[in-house]
């Protein structure tokens, strides 16, 4: 390693975790100014306001954010060194441009891997507590769901008209066995209660039509009744907070569940999935695409610089949030839509890099 690549890797780093300590104070004082009258109205304890929620959601939102924050980064102090000359001077001496930008893209490519690490072993961890925080001091439940339908296993099917929260009971519960494309039997229940001792549903007012190849059909029914089928309460509580707690091996199982019930929750584990992937990847594009945007020398110094960098900066997440819409709507798969961003960023990127070799 040159004394060139450590002199850009230390500003890069140095001046990285600088932002992040600066971005992190401010941020958390507007998350305390918003959440202030919850945690007094619920009445929080200010250790686990500190300790269960801000320990847990610092690592959150900077992994979250990183390649933003590296593109920032990148674009202020790179411009600092175009303002000073020093790329005139690194060009004159027979460096390429493509030299230069090799200590950038190895640092990129570590913070990259750092960011990927914790989102798939150790963010999901810290998530399990900040968002059981969040659901008893901050956020109301919603304590009602009406007409859920899952493909519990091929050929059984479950309906429930409503599910509450608020006593884990599902109402109008229905349970239907097809085998080769006919009806085998049908349970049908006023209520289906979740034992969480015995994990197990408590059916009431129950009865069961089992269809016979004759004219006759065999119907059996009581008032109580306990069934175990591949279906438990917290399939209710699927979210888009839910999944954010689990390791990358459980999420792709629950993906792989849900799509085989033909769960609609889906959606939320397969943009977790995605996002874990794509976020840190694209600390690697903007890094480039930084460095592109401010190696030349402009006047009026690097104000100019910085006012791109935060434009595209903020476009990247409009991007981003509309790519999740897409995902909502069902008009792109996630595996497509949430990387779409990285796409029109990189183009943006090979733009930029031709123009700025010139």
């Amino acid at each position: 390693m040159r004394k060139l690549d450590l002199y850009i890797s230390k500003k890069f780093i140095t001046t990285f975790f600088m932002a992040l300590l600066l971005i992190i104070g401010i941020v958390i004082i507007f998350d305390i100014s918003e959440k202030v009258d919850y945690f007094v109205k619920n009445e929080a304890p200010i250790k686990a306001i500190i300790l269960e929620y801000y320990l847990n959601f610092i690592p959150y939102f900077i992994n979250m954010f990183s390649p933003l924050f590296v593109f920032i980064t990148v674009i202020f102090f790179t411009s600092r060194m175009a303002a000073n000359s020093e790329f005139i001077a690194m060009l004159s001496g027979g460096i390429s441009y493509v030299r230069i930008l090799m200590p950038y893209v190895a640092c990129a490519i570590f913070i990259a891997m750092l960011s990927l690490g914790l989102n798939l072993y150790v963010i999901p961890k810290s998530n399990v507590t900040r968002t059981q925080f969040e659901e008893k001091y901050i956020k109301s439940k919603n304590t009602k769901f009406s007409n859920v339908h899952y493909q519990l296993s091929p050929g059984q099917f479950v309906y429930v008209e409503s599910f509450s929260r608020w006593n884990n009971t599902a109402y109008k519960f229905t349970l239907e066995t097809i085998e080769d494309n006919k009806l085998k039997s049908k349970l049908e229940a006023d209520s289906a209660v979740w034992d969480s001792t015995r994990e197990c549903w408590r059916l009431r007012n129950w009865f069961i039509r089992d269809y016979a190849s004759g004219l006759e059909d065999h119907i059996t029914s009581g008032a109580k009744k306990d069934t175990v089928i591949e279906l438990t309460v917290t399939d209710f509580y699927r979210n888009d907070k839910t999944v954010q707690t689990l390791p990358i091996k459980d999420l792709n199982q629950l993906i792989k569940t849900q799509n085989m019930r033909g769960d609609a929750n889906v959606m939320f584990a397969e943009i977790e999935l995605h996002n874990r992937y794509a976020m840190p990847f694209s600390a690697i594009i903007l890094t480039i695409m930084g460095v592109c945007l401010s190696s030349r020398k402009r006047r009026g110094g690097i104000g100019w610089n910085l006012g791109i960098g935060i434009g595209l900066a903020f476009s990247y997440i409009l991007f981003q949030r509309f790519a999740q819409m897409f995902v909502y709507t069902g008009a792109m798969p996630a595996a497509i839509a949430l990387w779409i961003p990285n796409f029109l960023f990189a183009l943006i990127t090979v733009f930029l890099y031709t123009k700025a070799q010139k």
